[in-house]
């Protein structure tokens, strides 16, 4: 039987994304379609499937019920694996996240923003730790497993030359704290993500494929203009040597995230660098 126009892969066909060098579980932070979902919900989502999606990081079910939303996914073939979520929920009520996100059938539940004041501090990464740790344990017992995406700040210089993401690092207990890199808030600060993926293989077990426009500084503020947000593979990021490194250490979920003001067209051209780059 041909594949359809929607691209359903066959079962031993590479899935969109994947190519000769890079293999791996890709798929679409939904944050990217943010300003379409809220216009256009079905017809977006039927732009997902006809991009080849299966893997989706849920953002948000744009007003449907949980339940409503889960069959669409279901009917349309995603496979939701993960879904950010306020720092004070998985504070104050991880419980109530965890029994959301297997509503959802996530396996993953995570935070990517953890509110600080001013510079980013040991003091303030170890009290986010703590809430991390005890979160990730709620959820174990309801099998998702938590998750902290970086943001920049978290690169500020600590002690000894390590830096707080470190400290984060060295807090979390990795049987119930993963961690997902975002490849372009590693890189913004003026990081390497291939050297944190290798100093800490197995913690990074989802990531945000991302890149920024060339000419662009950086800096430890975790912000900066959407209209930054290129095509994988034309901006700064040296993806082949992440990409393999990514690899190396057990990434398990890339996620395209593309904040432009332009993903629908932005979104197939990097899938397109996914399945041609080499390394």
């Amino acid at each position: 039987m041909a594949l359809t126009s929607l691209n359903i892969q066959a079962d031993d066909a590479p899935l969109r994304g994947e190519g000769r060098c890079f293999k791996g579980h890709v798929g679409l932070q939904m944050y990217s379609l943010r300003n379409y979902f809220s216009k256009d919900f079905d017809g977006t989502m039927d732009f997902v499937k006809n991009l080849g999606i299966k893997y989706i990081e849920v953002h948000n079910t744009y007003g449907k019920s949980v339940e409503e939303y889960v069959q669409i996914v279901k009917d349309l073939g995603f496979v939701p694996i993960g879904k950010h979520f306020d720092y004070n929920r998985i504070k104050d009520d991880p419980e109530g996240v965890a029994k959301e996100a297997q509503a959802l059938g996530l396996k993953y539940a995570g935070v990517a923003w953890i509110p600080h004041n001013g510079i980013f501090n040991a003091e303030q990464a170890t009290a986010a730790a703590e809430v991390f740790n005890n979160a990730g344990k709620v959820m174990a017992e309801y099998g998702i497993k938590f998750y902290y995406h970086n943001h920049g700040y978290e690169f500020q210089p600590w002690m000894n030359g390590q830096k707080i993401m470190d400290l984060l690092m060295q807090k979390t207990d990795p049987n119930y704290v993963s961690f997902e890199m975002d490849v372009m808030w590693t890189l913004f600060p003026g990081e390497d993500p291939a050297v944190w993926l290798a100093k800490y293989p197995n913690r990074w077990e989802l990531m945000h494929l991302k890149d920024l426009k060339k000419g662009v500084e950086g800096n430890h503020n975790g912000g900066t203009d959407t209209k930054n947000d290129v095509v994988l593979g034309t901006g700064q990021v040296n993806f082949p040597k992440v990409l393999k490194a990514a690899q190396e250490a057990g990434v398990l979920y890339y996620f395209i995230e593309d904040e432009s003001p332009t993903p629908k067209e932005q979104l197939p051209q990097s899938l397109d660098y996914l399945e041609r780059v080499r390394f």
